[in-house]
C-alpha cells in the first residue's frame, strides 16, 4: 500500500467501529492551511483544488490479515492526468488559472498543463502485498443492501472540492454505511462544467462480513451539458436545484466505463 499523505491536522479522533473482524474508520478535519498545501503541491506536481481536506480519510481494515482499503485526497489527486492530454480545452481554463493565482496567493505553485477539472479514476489505496483484487463478473448484491437492517455506522467525508473558477463544481467525497452483516462504501467524483459536460465516477466497495468477500465496482458516466439540460427541461424539473444533485443527474448519463473486482479474506 502506498503510504498515505502525512497528516497535519489536530482535532477530533477518528470515528471508528470494529465489527465482525473489520475495522471501519473515518476522519473529518478542516481544510488544509497554506503550509501543508504547498507541501502537497510540490509532491503532486499540480496546483491543488480550492478546498482540500488532506487530513480526511475513510478506511476499511480486515483486522486479522491487515488488509486495508483507504480513501484520501492525496492519492486521489495523484490519479489526475498531469500530462495535459485530458485537459478540457475551453475558454474557462484561463479563468481557472487566474483564480488559482488569487486563491493561493503566496504559495509557490508548479504551473504546467494538467486536467484542471480534477477528474480522477481513484478506486482507493490498497494493501496489495497482503491480498489483491482480481477481475470478476459478480455484481454487488443490491437486494441485500435494500433490506431494512439497522445502521451500525454511517459517515460522509469530503476529500476535495473546487468551483472551477465559478464555472461549475468538481468534488470528491466518500460515504460509508455498515449494517450487522455487511457494509457499502461509495467514493464519488462529481463534476459539472457549465455549458460543457457532466461527469460522475463512482467506486463502490461491498463487504460481506460472514465470508470476508469484498467486491469493488467502478463506474464512470459522462454526458454533454446541453443534453442533460434538455432532459431536465422535458421533465419540467427545477434545473438550478438539480445542478449539484449527482444522484439525479447520474440517472440521465450513459455509462462510459465499468469494472468489477473481488477478493476473499480468510
Amino acid at each position: 500500500m502506498t503510504e498515505p499523505y502525512p497528516g497535519h491536522g489536530q482535532g477530533a479522533a477518528p470515528h471508528t467501529l470494529t465489527h465482525r473482524g473489520f475495522k471501519i474508520s473515518t476522519q473529518k478535519l478542516p481544510i488544509l492551511k497554506a503550509g501543508p498545501i504547498e507541501e502537497m503541491t510540490e509532491k503532486l506536481g499540480i496546483a491543488p483544488p480550492e478546498m482540500i481536506f488532506g487530513d480526511n480519510h475513510t478506511s476499511i481494515e480486515h483486522v486479522s490479515s491487515g488488509w486495508q482499503i483507504y480513501f484520501n485526497a492525496f492519492d486521489a489527486l495523484d490519479r489526475v492526468d498531469k500530462t495535459g492530454k485530458s485537459m478540457l480545452q475551453v475558454a474557462h481554463s484561463g479563468e481557472w488559472k487566474k483564480s488559482r493565482e488569487h486563491h493561493h496567493e503566496g504559495i509557490k505553485e508548479i504551473v504546467k498543463p494538467f486536467d484542471w477539472s480534477y477528474s480522477t479514476d481513484y478506486k482507493g489505496t490498497t494493501t496489495d502485498d497482503i491480498k489483491s483484487f482480481s477481475p470478476s463478473s459478480k455484481p454487488i448484491p443490491i437486494e441485500l443492501l435494500k433490506l431494512p437492517d439497522p445502521i451500525k455506522f454511517f459517515d460522509e467525508v469530503m476529500l476535495y472540492e473546487d468551483e472551477l473558477a465559478d464555472n461549475g463544481i468538481a468534488m470528491l467525497s466518500c460515504k460509508i454505511r455498515a449494517m450487522p452483516d455487511r457494509l457499502l462504501l461509495l467514493c464519488r467524483f462529481f463534476m459539472r462544467l457549465d455549458n460543457v459536460v457532466f461527469r460522475v465516477r463512482d467506486t463502490r466497495v461491498f463487504v460481506e462480513f460472514a465470508t470476508g468477500e469484498v467486491i469493488r465496482e467502478y463506474t464512470a458516466q459522462e454526458e454533454q451539458y446541453a443534453v442533460i439540460k434538455d432532459k431536465l427541461a422535458v421533465a419540467r424539473e427545477d434545473i438550478p436545484a438539480l445542478m449539484r444533485d449527482a444522484n439525479r443527474l447520474s440517472e440521465l448519463m450513459p455509462v462510459v466505463e465499468k469494472s468489477l473486482e473481488r477478493l476473499e479474506l480468510g
